[in-house]
């Protein structure tokens, strides 16, 4: 059998497990009366957020086809750039759709079965999303690898596969991350500052909309997001691959095929792992819920280098190659373990505690702990790459690279599940709140959505690391390819025209985070509107003798996310190819390592600082500094309403931006 049909045939076990997992979910009660009641308002309005979304990108995936096709004049690309967005799409959608189904089933086995059977619902809501996104890379990318891939004259093709993922992960990740913060500001401010009501309060009209947002956002915008870093390393490891000195193939592997088919063979194994993985939560789950997560994480990490080393031998790979593995593997865990630091540790109680003098001081506290925190993260990715790089031989060390990547992300089944439990979890502790299922229920899925929390922001440190190697991996093959045509192509610091790139470049990260906090501040602006107007003019609301409006904040953040996620999508992809085609190519190349820089440091210090001030908030609540109704948090508020679009907006929309715009210039690079 041809082994190169075997990464779509484990895509195809992956979903088939997902499905499993789905039935499983499904299985357990979803309740009825009021609590059915709001989950079904929750994932009514989450579809409908989702299908006016990809109407929109739709659109812009029709003309960006077109001009594909224009461009190169085949259909090899441009069907290969359908196939990357259909299969992000897939991958968001399903994820966002089984984790509605699962947050109910979540609050009602609190209720009914307790913590142990609570914890398993969520995590297996979260595991439909983190297979799905593993098995739909493997089974279109390697699909089009096994139809033309392998071919020199159309391998370029697959490069256009990432870039529809890229393309839809941006408009997802934006559209979902203004959605949800324009909701969850304008409910925080007027709810819990002005009404002085708990989170969640049914009587809130802005409560729906957050909850769905934290679906349309955390569940399938990050699933996209860790999609196209996923594929892309794998992309550019191949890419990579495909233009490597004969010499160095000869010193790495017997022949050039095998060293392009390794990222599609880990990529298979790290799923099958992550299903080992899976299994050890479920083993564990009448454990905390930390350490049950944390040991499926861990373990499945463990396992997968231990397959590798089988695989790469098996192969007859060099063994310098696994060590590159083991880099990025090792590498990704100090980044989720420094983050979780950073938001969950002592940096959270100094926060807290100097919301005894006031708001400002919380915020210079939380700008303070999220710059620091980038330290760390980043010299374990410099660290990464040196190590990668200089195991293999001159010439094959940007080769080292890519699997470092590819090492990191492989076990995203896992990796993903993970960090989708967290907005399953939010979502049950929520709808218990509104359903007033008593304290009991309310404080077993507070447990639940606490560790949610930490691996939320853990997922977010790893998505990062992730995307900044897979980049720079992508950023690799791009000057591989362009010196591949063009020998006398290089990329010098002291070039004035590739030094004007690097500046260029690093504006894009500032103008597009400025666009996205600007858009969900002026929709929090509308929601704030909006939730006050009802309070005040529904009699009865505030007392618990009305219902609020909640389809109407739907709406309003509905049409704020579509309407502004447009710019930053055609920003990011039109960037490319002005600067490639107007100025050249050793101006793109600049271009890609200052937008790298600052996105990777941007999107730490936000993400970072944004987890920090959410749970300096909830240690604040949770009786600490006075607890509920102080003045110490009050001011934690302030600092948590301004992280939520640090960390669950712009930041994230860093990771993309810097993917996007690699992918788009590898995908121009044969017409430069």
């Amino acid at each position: 059998m041809d082994v190169l049909i075997l990464p779509p045939i484990f895509g195809g076990i992956g979903l088939v497990a997902a499905l499993f997992f789905y039935f499983v979910v499904t299985r357990y009660p979803s309740g009825e009366g009021l609590v059915s009641e709001i989950a079904d308002e929750i994932h009514r309005g989450a579809m409908v957020f989702m299908r006016r979304e990809y109407s929109i990108l739709a659109i812009f995936a029709l003309i960006i086809t077109v001009l594909l096709f224009i461009g190169f004049r085949s259909w090899h690309t441009p069907v290969a750039f359908i196939v990357g967005a259909v299969c992000s799409a897939t991958a968001g959608y399903v994820g966002m759709f089984s984790a509605t189904k699962a947050n109910v089933r979540t609050t009602i086995a609190a209720s009914t079965e307790g913590p142990a059977a609570a914890l398993q619902v969520a995590f297996y809501g979260g595991s439909i999303m983190g297979l799905t996104v593993a098995s739909m890379g493997l089974l279109g990318l390697g699909g089009l690898y096994l139809l033309f891939g392998a071919d020199p004259t159309h391998a370029e093709a697959i490069h256009g596969f990432g870039m529809g993922a890229s393309s839809v992960a941006l408009f997802s990740r934006v559209g979902g991350g203004i959605y949800t913060k324009s909701a969850d500001v304008g409910a925080d401010l007027v709810g819990k500052v002005e009404a002085g009501i708990p989170e969640d309060d049914p009587r809130n009209p802005g409560v729906i909309a957050d909850n769905v947002g934290d679906n349309v956002g955390d569940v399938a915008g990050m699933g996209s997001d860790i999609f196209e870093s996923y594929c892309g390393s794998m992309i550019a490891t191949i890419a990579i691959a495909s233009t490597m000195a004969a010499g160095s193939v000869a010193l790495l592997a017997g022949d050039r095929a095998q060293l392009m088919f390794v990222p599609l063979a880990l990529a298979s194994t790290g799923l099958i792992c992550s299903l080992l993985g899976i299994a050890v939560v479920k083993i564990m789950s009448a454990k905390a819920p930390d350490v049950a997560l944390r040991f499926g994480t861990i373990g499945a990490t463990i396992i997968f280098m231990v397959a590798a080393y089988v695989l790469i031998n098996k192969m007859g790979i060099h063994t310098n190659v696994w060590w590159c593995v083991v880099a990025g593997a090792v590498g990704g865990i100090s980044i989720g373990l420094v983050t979780e630091y950073y938001t969950g540790g002592k940096p959270v109680q100094k926060i807290a505690k100097d919301g005894e003098t006031g708001p400002a001081t919380v915020m210079i506290s939380g700008l303070a702990t999220g710059m620091e925190s980038v330290v760390i993260p980043v010299i374990c990715i410099a660290a990464i790459i040196f190590i990668s790089s200089s195991l293999l031989p001159e010439g094959a060390g940007v080769y080292g690279v890519g699997i470092g990547a590819v090492g990191m992300l492989a076990t995203v089944g896992i990796t993903m599940a993970i960090d989708a439990y967290g907005p399953v979890a939010d979502n049950a502790g929520g709808i218990a709140e509104m359903a007033g299922l008593g304290e009991e229920t309310r404080a077993i899925t507070d447990g639940l959505d606490e560790v949610g929390n930490t691996t939320a922001a853990i997922g977010k440190g790893f998505a990062i690391g992730a995307a900044g190697l897979a980049a720079l991996a992508i950023i690799a093959a791009f000057i591989e390819t362009i010196s591949h045509k063009n020998p006398d192509f290089t990329l010098e610091i002291n070039n004035p025209v590739v030094l004007m790139g690097m500046f260029l470049g690093a504006i894009f990260p500032f103008l597009v985070s400025a666009i996205t906090m600007r858009a969900v501040g002026d929709a929090a602006f509308d929601m704030i509107k909006e939730i006050r107007r009802q309070f005040k003019e529904i009699p009865g609301l505030l007392e618990g003798n009305a219902k609020p409006d909640t389809d109407r904040c739907v709406d309003i953040a509905t049409r704020a996310a579509l309407r502004r996620m447009v710019l930053p999508g055609v920003l990011a992809v039109a960037s490319p190819v002005l600067v490639g085609f107007l100025i050249g190519p050793e101006a793109l190349g600049g271009f890609l390592g200052g937008a790298l820089i600052c996105c990777v440091l941007l999107a730490l210090m936000m993400a970072n600082a944004g987890g920090a001030w959410d749970n300096a908030k909830k240690f604040v609540e949770k009786g600490n500094f006075g607890g509920k109704g102080s003045s110490v948090h009050a001011a934690a508020v302030v600092g948590d309403t301004v992280g939520d679009p640090f960390k669950d907006t712009s930041g994230p929309a860093m990771n993309i931006l810097i993917n996007v715009m690699a992918i788009v210039s590898l995908v121009i690079a044969p017409l430069l």
